[in-house]
C-alpha cells in the first residue's frame, strides 16, 4: 500500500514537473515570425514603459551589423510624448477609406531609428536586420508594432530635437486587430485587405518563391 501511495505521488510529481517545463517553453521562431505582424490598432490602455522599450532596443547589442559600423541610434517615445509623432504618420496606406488608426485605437509608443552616417546600402541593411529583430523581440514580449515608412521625418526631427535624420518609425503596443496570413501565388495581388474587421496579409507561396 505504501509502495502505491509513493508511485502514485512520483506520478503526481512527474505530471507537475512536465507541465512546468511545457509552459515555460519559449516560443520557437516559426511562432514569433506568425504573431509578428503589423497592427495598425492598439489597446491604449496598455501603457508601454521606457523600460519595454530598451529591452527592445538591446537586441541591436547582439545583431549583425554591415562592416560592423552600428551606425544605427534609436530615440524612445513614451505615452507622454505620442503626441508629437501621431500628427505626422499614415497607417494603412493601401487602405486609404480606412483613415487608420480609428480613433482611440492609435500607438502609444514609438521607437525612432535614426543613423550617424548618410544612408547607403548598407545601412538599409542593418535597418532591416534591426527593425525585424525588434519586432520579435517585442512579439516574444507579448507586445506588437508595426514599420512605418510613411512619415514627415523634418516635422518629427524638429519637434523631437533628434540630432540626426529619422529613418524608420516603429509603433510598439498592445495590437487588437485579427491578422491573418493567407497563401498567394506570385501572380496573384500582394495587397492587404479587410474583410468584415478581418485583416489579410498575402503571402508568396514558398514554391514561388525558390527559383
Amino acid at each position: 500500500m505504501a509502495d502505491n501511495y509513493l508511485e502514485k505521488k512520483m506520478e503526481e510529481y512527474r505530471s507537475r514537473s512536465q507541465a512546468t517545463s511545457h509552459s515555460s517553453k519559449s516560443p520557437t521562431l516559426n511562432q514569433l515570425l506568425i504573431r509578428n505582424r503589423s497592427h495598425r490598432g492598439y489597446d491604449v490602455r496598455r501603457r508601454v514603459s521606457t523600460e519595454e522599450l530598451r529591452r527592445i532596443v538591446n537586441v541591436n547589442t547582439r545583431i549583425p551589423s554591415a562592416r560592423n559600423q552600428q551606425c544605427l541610434r534609436f530615440r524612445l517615445v513614451t505615452a507622454e510624448e505620442a503626441c508629437k509623432v501621431l500628427p505626422h504618420i499614415r497607417l494603412g496606406g493601401a487602405l486609404p477609406e480606412l483613415h487608420l488608426p480609428f480613433e482611440g485605437t492609435e500607438p502609444q509608443a514609438f521607437i525612432i531609428a535614426c543613423s550617424t552616417v548618410a544612408e547607403d546600402r548598407w545601412v538599409d541593411i542593418d535597418l532591416g536586420i534591426s527593425v525585424q529583430s525588434m519586432l520579435l523581440k517585442a512579439t516574444e514580449m507579448g507586445l506588437n508594432g508595426i514599420c512605418i515608412g510613411a512619415f514627415n521625418a523634418d516635422a518629427i526631427a524638429t519637434t523631437l530635437a533628434l540630432p540626426y535624420k529619422p529613418l524608420l518609425i516603429i509603433a510598439i503596443g498592445k495590437g487588437i486587430e485579427d491578422i491573418r496570413l493567407t497563401e498567394i501565388s506570385e501572380s496573384d495581388s500582394h495587397a492587404y485587405y479587410r474583410t468584415d474587421g478581418t485583416h489579410f496579409v498575402p503571402k508568396v507561396r514558398i514554391d514561388d518563391l525558390i527559383i
